[in-house]
């Protein structure tokens, strides 16, 4: 579409056709029943100024003219319907694959935060009245769970290119929107939810997050950032993450003793 950001997500261009195609059909059915508006106003004003009767139609007629448009026009929405779901269905209800990136996508006013398993796999437990981010700890991370060590938590959505993604949305607070453009992701995070958003993303490069739901006074300066890299370059960066996130977990632990 011309007015949209240019596609980077693997399935953005199923998406793109099926909105095309969508505003194509529901333009030309406007068109079409402006024109058999004024085409039944005239043939009204004709025959109302006509001494004739207005002889009465046959069933068949009726059919043709009636019923048969009627039904070929909910045939078509409800394949509209169909399509739709489909595409909307394969990026939040198929299964993650095991070579899949995961990345935790928490929304906060007025911020979002990424988190990563770390070489693990697995996220570690928080705990909501550990939630401290002047204290470098957004998202509550509990630093007795020894799973949550190699957690990685950013600001920066850093994702490979050519990889599928899983993302696991999550709320702190209000309804918040994640909207990617440049991937054709849409998705809200709802407080005591969890939502799930599945893409590959293609093509390296710098994409916008936004929110798409007004989530209070600074909503307009919630946004962040993706980018697509090279794996070798995303591999890098993780390492380097895990590393700061470890040394950080063992002087905290230090500290505490």
């Amino acid at each position: 579409m011309r007015w949209l950001p240019p596609n980077g997500a693997l399935h953005g261009f199923a998406l793109d056709r099926l909105l095309r195609w969508n505003l194509d059909v529901v333009f030309w059915l406007f068109a079409a029943s402006q024109v058999l508006l004024v085409i039944a106003l005239v043939w009204r004003r004709r025959v109302a100024g006509a001494d004739t009767p207005v002889p009465s139609r046959s069933l068949a007629t009726r059919l043709l003219t009636e019923w048969l448009p009627l039904l070929a026009i909910a045939a078509l929405y409800g394949w509209m319907l169909v399509t739709g779901h489909q595409l909307w269905a394969a990026r939040r209800e198929a299964p993650p694959a095991a070579e899949t990136v995961r990345v935790e996508v928490t929304g906060v006013q007025f911020q979002w935060y990424f988190r990563y398993p770390g070489a693990d796999g697995r996220y570690g437990a928080v705990q909501p009245e550990l939630i401290n981010a002047p204290q470098g700890n957004p998202l509550g991370i509990d630093p007795g769970d020894a799973y949550g060590a190699d957690d990685v938590v950013s600001s920066i959505l850093m994702l490979p290119a050519g990889h599928a993604v899983d993302l696991t949305l999550r709320s702190q607070d209000v309804i918040h929107g994640l909207f990617i453009p440049g991937m054709r992701l849409k998705q809200d995070a709802i407080p005591g939810m969890i939502g799930h958003l599945q893409f590959t993303p293609t093509v390296p490069g710098r994409y916008s997050i936004l929110c798409s739901q007004v989530c209070g006074l600074g909503h307009g300066r919630m946004q962040a950032m993706l980018r697509v890299v090279a794996e070798a370059d995303f591999d890098r960066w993780m390492a380097a993450r895990e590393r700061a996130a470890l040394e950080a977990h063992t002087a905290s632990s230090e500290a505490a003793r």
